[in-house]
């Protein structure tokens, strides 16, 4: 059962912040990945390349925790712990292009060729919130 993100998780998720994304390789032992991150408003948002290690870890187990913080206070953020609702290609590479804007402030990212980019929709179980400084 999802919890919702709070209006100020929302608006957090909305700024320039890093997620730093934990998920459970075959052996169970965890792997960590720094990843770009955005919410929907219900669910929240990464994207991948198709065949990455981290891919690979949440279509076979869908358990993740993710830790999020701007870089210039990490002390401040947002800890989860959620499911993988669903991995789907960024078909219009829409989700890429958003990132590249909101993180390099270029509206085209380059993707490389042959890759397939992912949506990863990420359901919370769980949100700590450490917004207020």
């Amino acid at each position: 059962m999802g919890v919702t993100l709070s209006p100020e998780a929302q608006a957090f998720l909305h700024e320039k912040v890093y997620a730093h994304v934990a998920t459970l390789m075959k052996d169970g032992s965890p792997q960590v990945t720094p990843v770009w991150v955005d919410t929907d408003g219900e669910y929240i948002l990464l994207n991948s390349a198709e065949g990455r290690q981290k891919v690979l870890n949440m279509q076979r187990d869908a358990r993740v925790a993710l830790s999020i913080a701007p870089p210039e206070d990490p002390h401040r953020g947002i800890v989860v712990r959620g499911v993988v609702k669903d991995i789907t290609p960024d078909t219009d590479q829409a989700l890429i292009n958003s990132f590249s804007l909101k993180y390099r402030g270029t509206p085209v990212y380059n993707v490389r060729e042959g890759e397939t980019r992912m949506v990863i929709r990420i359901e919370p179980t769980r949100i700590i919130e450490r917004l207020k400084r």
